[in-house]
């Protein structure tokens, strides 16, 4: 069916402005600029292979937001003082103000990413990866000024908000490239861009420490912002989108099969019913952020990325103070724990290519449930082997919810609204990790201050209970994402309010209760809805190519 937005007729300006933003993906380049884009550097051919290292490299500098905790001590002694213990000689900030800096930059990151998405689809993903480098780099030099003159406020606007909105806009970048240069390895594609975000929270918080020793903390800003920038737009000069004709191994970038002519492939009035049934057919962006379907999975990646950040972010206090383990103990896990997001990501991903997206979000969500379950019995026992087996398989299915995502959206709502798409998924991202590390944090100190110390497992395991709450919401939520065309495209019955598939058959619920539909009744159906839409087709002829709409 046709969706008509009422935002498009509304009076409100600004309401216009913000459906055309969100309406428009079209990216319009000249034959010139075409041309110019078949070639990497002077007469050398780009091949759509070199997108990958460059986006894992400019990914792992996005991923240097993970590595900020190596900052809030220095950070907070320089700007506020620090009271050094007699006894053990140890250093401790008066203040604790620098892990505000991190919050305020994953909420920046989500909105920037959610704000710009359509922006990028429209002007292609180098100048946006230009603009973001940009501003993430003006945002480490504001830093160093926020840090140099004791400016908290400074710091926040600087790396908080400024290098936030650039980080949001440099993520979703080489995504979105990379989903349309390879349709034929959508899973691979997202799974190899994202690892890169994993490995530098990595590599990269290793930098810090001795940089800061040999030029002091306000020029480490200013050093490894010059070294972002500089590498960040080396990158950004090979990300391109393909040429209006391109294809590879049979197929276009909607994943269409061509014939050798280079043209989709079609079959009279089959092909002219397949058109509008297609998921991935051009779909408005503003009919896919408004679908049902997308909706669900809204939740259903804000319930997978939940445990990962409002729990394994406290990973090294866990094993300090519940299993009674030194600082460089907790500094191995927590650099292992690294390693299992990294793989996590290109390992979901990949399989996902195989076994589905859903069946992989299944599969890690499920995963998620029964270990936020499992987890303040291993606490309370102290079983430390126990504890690091599942903490590293969550760790592995969280990092594989942002491997996974990008192609699931692509699959669902095609090629030319991944980046809007991905951009505004991300601030599930941004809610849980703002919103579920304060109220981690709230109930946390509450419980310190009734009595409990920081070596009770309860401390832990009360806030595991709402994280639980949470990852099941979204793994019930996953079991409703239609992914067989005939649940998002047949008609719903009298009282029907949701479907889903049990063992491949169609489940109907509604007030009439459940129904489990037959293949036979179901395959009746789709050629009844069919026979209907060629009909309509037929009688609106001529027409141009109909949108695709979900209810």
């Amino acid at each position: 069916m046709v969706n008509q937005n009422p935002a498009s007729q509304s009076s409100n300006a600004i309401v216009r402005a913000i459906h055309r933003h969100y309406s428009d993906t079209n990216y319009i380049r000249s034959d010139q600029t075409i041309e110019r884009e078949k070639f990497l550097l002077f007469n050398i051919p780009f091949n759509r292979w070199a997108m990958f290292p460059t986006a894992f490299i400019f990914q792992a500098i996005c991923g240097s937001l993970y590595a900020w905790s190596v900052f809030n001590d220095p950070i907070d002694s320089h700007i506020y003082g620090s009271i050094t213990n007699p006894t053990t000689g140890k250093s401790t900030p008066v203040a604790h103000n620098a892990p505000v800096t991190f919050y305020i930059a994953v909420g920046c990151f989500g909105l920037s990413a959610a704000l710009n998405g359509p922006w990028l689809e429209r002007h292609g993903p180098k100048l946006a990866a230009i603009i973001g480098a940009t501003v993430f780099f003006l945002g480490n030099m504001v830093a160093a000024i926020g840090i140099y003159t004791r400016i908290i406020a400074l710091l926040y606007f600087g790396y908080g908000v400024l290098g936030g909105a650039g980080l949001g806009l440099c993520y979703i970048s080489p995504v979105s490239a990379l989903q349309k240069w390879f349709p034929d390895r959508r899973g691979l594609a997202a799974g190899f861009a994202v690892c890169g975000f994993g490995a530098g929270s990595i590599i990269l918080a290793k930098i810090p420490q001795p940089l800061t020793a040999a030029v002091g903390l306000p020029l480490t800003f200013v050093v490894l912002g010059c070294a972002y920038f500089a590498a960040m737009l080396v990158c950004a000069f090979v990300f391109r989108v393909p040429p209006p004709n391109f294809q590879v191994n049979g197929m276009d970038m909607y994943r269409n099969r061509v014939d050798k002519s280079g043209d989709p492939e079609s079959n009279s009035t089959e092909k002219a019913v397949q058109d509008y049934k297609d998921p991935n057919a051009k779909m408005p962006l503003s009919t896919a952020i408004f679908s049902k379907e997308y909706r669900i999975m809204y939740i259903m990646f804000f319930g997978n990325s939940i445990a990962g950040l409002v729990f394994l972010s406290r990973l090294a206090n866990i094993i300090k103070d519940i299993f009674a383990k030194d600082e460089a103990t907790a500094a191995t896990i927590v650099a292992i724990n690294g390693g299992f997001n990294l793989g996590g990501r290109l390992f979901f991903s990949t399989v996902s290519d195989r076994l589905g997206r859903k069946n992989s979000f299944f599969v890690m969500l499920l995963s998620q449930v029964v270990i936020l379950a499992s987890l303040p019995t291993i606490m309370e026992k102290r079983v430390y082997w126990a504890f690091l087996l599942v903490i590293w398989i969550l760790t592995a299915c969280y990092g594989g919810g942002f491997g996974c995502i990008p192609a699931f959206l692509c699959d669902m709502f095609g090629p030319s609204n991944i980046g809007a798409l991905h951009g505004i998924i991300l601030t599930a991202w941004s809610l849980a990790g703002v919103g579920g590390g304060l109220l981690f944090t709230e109930i946390y100190n509450h419980l310190l201050a009734s009595g409990f110390t920081i070596k009770d497992p309860n401390v832990y395991s009360t806030n595991l209970r709402w994280v639980l709450g949470v990852a099941c919401v979204g793994f019930l939520f996953l079991l409703f994402v239609g992914t067989h065309i005939h649940d998002r495209l047949l008609p719903r019955v009298k009282g029907e309010f949701a479907r889903l598939r049990v063992f491949g058959r169609l489940v109907r619920i509604g007030s009439f209760g459940v129904r489990f539909l037959s293949k036979d009744d179901e395959d009746k159906e789709w050629d009844a809805y069919e026979e209907k839409r060629r009909a309509e087709d037929q009688a609106a002829a001529p027409r141009t190519a109909p949108e695709v709409g979900y209810s």
